[in-house]
């Protein structure tokens, strides 16, 4: 293994989403990390284990939790771990015989990380959810979209991943640094409602400040203002521009020939509207690759919308390597680099189960407790 994390090691409860989507954050950054999954269901194609992109970089150790005895080589397992990730609703591990007081009785320096979508107490706390009903319990869902029509559901990306996965990644970070000292772990209680909420920070400023008002689409960065958008070109393709600064706005409105005075006032709200009508009927005049060979490159602020198959092309995701080809699945490269200690390449992800023999070896799971759960093939 290489990268920071190198010797970091993590056993994951096997689960959806955000979970996993950490427990591949510290793999990319050199953590041994051990998923649990569930017992293979007869008939289950090992081949297809590649495209689980979350996967990568894990091995994978398959146990029936509910027979006798799973628990325990589990939790001798987590005496051997830094850090624990699971993702199931409140009162779960704890039924499973694997709550925070049993495994710190373990392993006192047991970082515990707990991923849910309403955290691990409130009033919602035990009901299901997903990404799109907790934006929408944080205020950012009403934020999103058109003004003429209803929110629409956004890409599992900013409660699942950013307000999820990322923030439950941060905390175990911060509860490792924090053991230096004290020698002890903690639990990490990360919910993708507190962290959706708290990446709406600086919107809750501008509130305050009378400078956003709840109305969609007539405000500086949610598709209000002319000059901060998406556009139609002549072929059915799309550009954004975001020239927020003057200087990169009176860039834009010169490369465009966007000569008309009414663009003066950048910041006149009323004009919004119109001047958006007059940038749309421009943009329908070029494709996009038109409108790429006059405005990539400058200080316009501008990109074209690449689909997902074009974005792995472009040239500058390819001279920095963002896409990389594992078993033949395109997938993003680990983020962020570092000069020193940088990531090795991803690993394929592995099957459910496929090392099961070797990681109960090395993390020294008692002989005999593993013969008897091999006998009554929970594992």
């Amino acid at each position: 293994m290489a990268g920071p994390l190198r010797g970091l090691k993590v056993v994951e409860m096997a689960g959806l989403g955000p979970g996993p989507f950490c427990g591949m954050l510290l793999a990319d950054l050199g953590a041994e990390v051990i998923r649990i999954d569930r017992p293979v269901p007869p008939g289950a194609d090992p081949a297809r284990a590649r495209f689980d992109i979350t996967g990568r970089g894990k091995r994978s150790l398959a146990i029936d939790l509910r027979q006798d005895g799973a628990a325990e080589a589990v939790l001798q397992l987590l005496a051997r771990a830094d850090v624990l990730l699971e993702g199931f609703r409140p009162g779960v591990m704890e039924r499973l015989g694997l709550g925070p007081a049993v495994c710190h009785e373990r392993n006192p320096r047991l970082v515990y990380g707990r991923m849910t979508g309403w955290g691990q107490h409130g009033p919602l706390s035990a009901a299901a959810g997903h990404d799109i009903n907790y934006l929408a319990l944080t205020g950012v869902l009403h934020a999103t979209g058109r003004a003429d029509s209803p929110p629409p559901p956004p890409l599992n990306i900013g409660a699942d991943y950013g307000g999820g996965a990322m923030f439950l990644a941060v905390g175990i970070l911060a509860a490792l640094q924090e053991r230096q000292h004290s020698g002890r772990g903690q639990v990490v209680d990360a919910a993708m409602t507190d962290g959706a909420a708290l990446l709406a920070a600086m919107f809750h400023g501008l509130r305050a400040a009378g400078q956003w008002g709840d109305a969609r689409e007539g405000n500086l960065l949610d598709g209000g203002a002319p000059f901060y958008d998406s556009y139609a070109c002549a072929d059915g393709k799309f550009v954004a521009v975001g020239a927020i600064e003057p200087q990169f706005y009176a860039l834009l409105r010169e490369l465009c020939g966007l000569t008309d005075p009414g663009f003066d006032a950048q910041m006149d709200r009323q004009r919004w509207p119109q001047l958006k009508q007059e940038m749309a009927a421009l943009f329908r005049t070029r494709t996009r690759d038109e409108w790429c060979a006059l405005l990539e490159g400058s200080d316009a602020c501008f990109a074209p919308v690449l689909a997902w198959d074009e974005a792995p092309r472009h040239p500058h995701n390819q001279a920095r390597g963002t896409f990389i080809d594992v078993a033949g699945v395109t997938q993003p490269a680990p983020a962020p680099r570092f000069d020193r200690t940088p990531a090795a390449r991803p690993q394929a992800p592995h099957a459910p189960g496929a090392d099961g023999e070797a990681i109960l070896r090395e993390w020294e799971v008692d002989a005999a407790l593993v013969a008897r759960l091999r006998a009554a093939k929970a594992i």
